[in-house]
């Protein structure tokens, strides 16, 4: 008879599962053939009970770990997984994020019966579709790249060749995405070896259970948290600048209610689907929703199945927050994630005031550049760049951060340069972008990249028609701006754009800081700190 699982062997297993879940990312980085993966660090790692709850995750994308789930459910629902197999899938329309996002979900046995699955989320730089990066603007996902709906990769060890021969052929750089590919079935094999280990160890059955009570545990922990919030609905509202074929923006609308140890996040009044690919499906959404209220828990809490028991999600199919086929989605994924953080902070800001920072930087400002290198081989690249963080009740932003949605590292410049034909011309703070306020909002970045042979550029952001937000009295951040250099002529280009740059032509991003917090700080409107700026010759572009 096993010993019960008190608090003290909870927390033993807590952080047995999640070092399980970093030991997968830790080898998926130091094996993948990618910048994208191997310094950028876009990818995230799972695991899983039997029925495809998650069980514990690593310290990775919050945008991937929230809708991962759906992809497992996915596989499980039309794959029929034995030993040695190995899923994957990229559609949005079955639990993805968007196309670059392919996900692979592996079970394990023990003794013969599926105790575990293990799956991983990363970034691939291409995936086909019209434009290098598989991250351009587009009307319809099938203009976006390569489609996989849950189908085996590898059968009983085996791996299906005729699959991995059509998604090659589909992209650009076929031996970066089979190097890529090999590192995820490696992340995958490494997770199965930790749980047979463990398994070994403790017993499957104890294993099976302290999964399940860990999920028990942050459900209770998550309901705690929500029954202190005051009963009421809270609503809030912001939009995304445009669609990228429209000037309109494209709001998204807020219900929360709040009580009973429950939330309700009814989403129902945002805008109809846009042409343009800033649209969001339900797993995404739903990664947003999970994230916002997983802060306001303590950060040893663990992040689990359980966080979404207190929580519903009400969307309407066919709107910006749940996608419909055909839409285009590369953006919803990095882009309007964001926007709905934001809509979530600044209602959960009327339900706990005190609690919650201004808003952030609020874009990724994805960048996607691919060509020809000099002995004619394709190259794609893809990165997101940072902005400021927002202020808080306690403290300033920081800046130059990933935030929310999104937590990948810098791309450093040695590695982008080695890797590609593109020259990092300027990385420096945007100075004085950060909202004013008793506490600044954190500055973002100037990026500037020089391109040595003719390349193919893709730009995909937003923030650049109004500012990030400040709270309580602060001010808003300095908005997105992006310019090209031709000629020693600086032309501003908007948010999201496709561009055909020659030899010696630089792409120069600014990236929003955050919005400050509270009133004073000895700073004027955030209308006099531009002309201030302007007079001091330090309005961004210049």
């Amino acid at each position: 008879m096993s010993r019960p699982l008190d608090a003290i062997r909870l927390s033993v297993f807590h952080h047995l599962f999640a070092a399980a879940a970093e030991e997968m990312g830790v080898l998926l980085a130091r094996s993948a053939f990618s910048a994208n993966i191997k310094e950028r660090r876009d990818f995230s790692c799972g695991i899983f009970d039997a029925g495809g709850r998650l069980a514990a995750q690593a310290a990775h994308i919050p945008v991937h770990l929230g809708s991962m789930p759906l992809s497992v459910r996915a596989v499980l629902e039309g794959i029929e997984l034995g030993p040695g197999d190995v899923a994957i899938l990229n559609d949005p329309f079955c639990g993805g994020t968007h196309l670059p996002d392919l996900t692979m979900v592996a079970p394990v046995f023990v003794g013969g019966r599926r105790r575990f699955l293990v799956a991983n989320r990363a970034h691939h730089a291409d995936v086909g579709g019209a434009r290098p990066g598989s991250m351009a603007l587009a009307r319809s996902i099938h203009e976006e790249g390569l489609r996989i709906p849950p189908v085996l990769l590898v059968r009983r060890g085996k791996p299906e060749a005729g699959l991995l021969e059509t998604i090659l052929a589909n992209v650009r750089t076929p031996g970066e995405r089979e190097g890529d590919l090999a590192a995820q079935r490696a992340s995958l094999a490494a997770g199965e070896r930790r749980l047979l280990s463990l398994a070994a160890r403790y017993g499957p059955a104890v294993l099976s259970r302290a999964a399940a009570a860990l999920m028990d545990y942050s459900e209770r922990m998550l309901r705690h948290a929500l029954s202190a919030i005051p009963a009421g609905t809270y609503e809030a509202e912001d939009s995304m600048d445009d669609d990228g074929f429209s000037a309109d923006p494209v709001p998204i609308r807020l219900r929360l209610a709040i009580r009973g140890g429950e939330a309700v996040a009814d989403f129902t009044r945002s805008a109809l689907q846009a042409a343009g690919g800033i649209n969001a499906n339900r797993a995404v959404t739903l990664s947003a929703l999970l994230y916002a209220f997983r802060c306001l828990l303590p950060p040893e809490v663990p992040a689990n199945d359980g966080l979404l028991r207190p929580l519903r999600l009400v969307t309407v199919p066919g709107t910006v927050v749940d996608a419909a086929y055909p839409a285009a989605v590369a953006g919803g994924n990095v882009e309007t994630s964001q926007r709905i953080v934001d809509v979530l902070f600044a209602a959960l800001a009327k339900a706990v005031p005190g609690r919650i920072p201004a808003a952030s930087a609020g874009t990724m400002s994805n960048l996607s550049l691919g060509g020809f290198d000099r002995s004619g081989a394709a190259f794609s690249h893809y990165e997101t760049i940072p902005g400021g963080a927002g202020a808080g009740p306690g403290r300033p932003g920081v800046s130059a951060l990933q935030t929310h949605m999104t937590n990948t590292r810098n791309t450093p410049v040695e590695a982008l340069e080695h890797a590609f034909p593109l020259r990092v011309t300027a990385y420096s703070l945007r100075s004085g972008s950060g909202g004013s306020g008793a506490r600044r909002g954190g500055d973002g970045v100037r990026r500037e990249i020089e391109v040595l042979l003719p390349c193919r550029v893709s730009l995909f952001a937003d923030r650049a028609r109004r500012g990030p937000p400040g709270l309580d009295g602060g001010g808003s951040g300095a908005p997105a701006r992006f310019f090209v250099v031709r000629k020693g002529r600086v032309e501003r280009v908007g948010s999201k754009v496709s561009l055909d740059l020659a030899p010696g032509e630089r792409i120069r991003v600014l990236t929003p800081g955050g919005g400050g917090h509270g009133r004073g700080g000895g700073e004027d409107s955030d209308l006099k700190s531009r002309h201030r700026k302007r007079k001091q010759g330090r309005e961004p572009g210049r």
